[in-house]
């Protein structure tokens, strides 16, 4: 299993390719393409590659394939015995991201799996 960890939107996210993943609103075109340099770590098989706080050469590629809101979240705020009550709600602005590929330099280390559909051939007797 390969996997690495990327630096998006300011928070820190383990990614794995042909996975899809919420993050805060980037602003990019729906099945635009989006490359992220800002890669903490990789784990490629057996091997392990640290950056300080990069890698040099890493890199992952992804695809915008929608925009959406989140759950909403109350915010209630009371003050007892004085009759004050603020009632608000929030929705984050969210964009789904799917993982094309995992790579280090030149070399693709993770790949989105395509599925292949296989048809079956009818025989006549």
């Amino acid at each position: 299993m390969t996997y690495a960890v990327i630096e998006i939107c300011g928070k820190q996210l383990k990614v794995e390719a042909g996975r899809f993943y919420d993050v805060d609103r980037i602003d990019v075109e729906l099945d635009g393409e989006l490359s992220i340099d800002k890669v903490l770590l990789i784990h490629h098989e057996d091997q392990i590659h640290v950056g300080q706080p990069y890698i040099e050469n890493g890199s992952v590629s992804g695809t915008i394939i929608g925009h959406r809101r989140g759950k909403k979240v109350i915010v209630y705020k009371m003050k007892p015995k004085k009759k004050t009550r603020k009632k608000r709600g929030h929705r984050q602005e969210l964009s789904r991201f799917l993982i094309n590929s995992i790579s280090l330099g030149d070399n693709v280390l993770a790949q989105e799996s395509i599925p292949t559909v296989e048809t079956e051939v009818a025989v006549e007797v």
